[in-house]
């Protein structure tokens, strides 16, 4: 019982030093974990997709016992930029919900209008209106006509719940702490899993958080981009699947959350939960051609075992970069929508899959977490994992 003991310590002490990372290396340097059987960008991310940047702002502050509105912090925010001028240069954009158990500021004006003039933000819950005032900050900051000789912005802010290992009664994302993701937003890679607005998130009994793929079209097609960011915070063990394989049935004893209390469950919610889907694409479509793409990204979610709960909100916004709706009617626009049906579907499938793999990737990317109280979740054990889907016959890494 003492080397239990001692060794549940040293555990315990372990994950806390990796809370903070939420790091891990490029998807082609994980061998054996290629998801589905199209082929990614060279990033195998959301900014694959030319023009698109991320921007996050991790929270991770003390340990120990929870003080509601002091701490432990595990939070933050994450940002998609579509494009360099967003409100001037405004993308078609569309918004969907599977299940509305959940918050998506301005997508009514999306839907109305077909595009979005503004980024997209990720948060917690409770941090909704805080992000909304940091986006109006930095929009008024970059565009100081606002609301004297221009028009005003309605934010985008996506919210999933993180209380549990987070103190979500501090509110403990600032406005500047927006303003600085949104100036830190940048192409190329970014970190996955345990960062950003993913930092508290929990996924089918796991560490949870923000994933993200990219598939590319073959050239017949288009030889379009189709690119997902996920924050991931749903699903329960039994339910999960890799690429086809049952893993969570396969580990469904094994890794589980660590409540030091009994009492902590009821206030955990790890059951239920909810999940915000990015879908970019250079593909010219309109806002009725990416409400399409929005609801091809829940047949990614069904892949991965995501069964959509009462307690969850699944709220999805896809965009292109490349039907722009200049604020400048002078301003002209040449790109022509896509109206071949074969390219559709393969922007359907491009969709699905890559919705599938950003699940994966957050889990893939999650590392084990300390939080409130000693709550900890575990990350995928990728070896695991790895050997699972190579017995099954699973599609191996390129």
């Amino acid at each position: 019982m003492r080397t239990r003991t001692l060794n549940a310590a040293r555990l315990m002490l372990a994950a806390a030093a990796l809370c903070g990372l939420g790091l891990r290396p490029a998807p082609a340097e994980t061998p054996g974990l290629r998801i589905g059987v199209l082929p990614a960008g060279p990033l195998d991310a959301i900014t694959d997709v030319p023009g698109v940047r991320v921007g996050q702002v991790t929270k991770i502050e003390g340990s120990g016992a929870l003080h509601p509105g002091v701490g432990p912090v595990r939070t933050g925010v994450t940002v998609v930029v579509p494009n360099d001028d967003t409100w001037n240069m405004r993308p078609a954009a569309a918004t969907y919900d599977l299940n509305g158990n959940g918050e998506m500021t301005g997508s009514h004006w999306v839907n109305e209008a077909g595009f979005m003039e503004v980024p997209v933000a990720l948060t917690n819950t409770l941090n909704v209106g805080r992000v909304d005032d940091g986006v109006i900050d930095w929009m008024i900051k970059r565009y100081p006509q606002i609301g004297i000789q221009d028009d005003v912005p309605l934010p985008i802010v996506a919210e999933c719940d993180d209380q549990g290992i987070n103190d979500i009664q501090g509110r403990h994302v600032s406005q500047q702490d927006v303003v600085r993701a949104l100036d830190g937003a940048k192409s190329g890679p970014f970190e996955r899993g345990a960062v950003g607005a993913g930092t508290g998130m929990h996924a089918f009994g796991f560490k949870g958080g923000i994933g993200t793929a990219s598939r590319v079209l073959a050239k017949d097609a288009g030889g379009y981009t189709v690119g997902v960011l996920t924050n991931v915070n749903d699903g329960r063990r039994a339910d999960l699947k890799i690429d086809g394989v049952p893993v969570g049935r396969a580990l469904q004893h094994e890794l589980l959350p660590v409540y030091p209390h009994v009492s902590m469950l009821p206030r955990t919610q790890l059951a239920g939960g909810s999940i915000i889907v990015v879908v970019a694409t250079d593909a010219p479509l309109d806002n009725r051609q990416l409400r399409e793409l929005d609801k091809r990204a829940v047949l990614g979610l069904a892949r991965t075992g995501w069964n959509s709960h009462i307690s969850s909100g699944d709220l999805f916004i896809a965009f292109s970069t490349t039907r722009l709706y200049p604020r400048d009617a002078k301003v002209k626009t040449s790109t022509q929508l896509v109206d071949d049906e074969d390219v559709m579907d393969a922007l359907f499938a491009a969709t699905a899959e890559a919705t599938e793999a950003a699940v994966d990737d957050a889990l893939f990317s999650a590392k084990t977490m300390v939080g409130a109280d000693g709550i900890t979740l575990y990350s995928l054990p990728l070896d695991r994992v790895r050997a699972l889907l190579q017995a099954a016959g699973a599609a191996p890494a390129p």
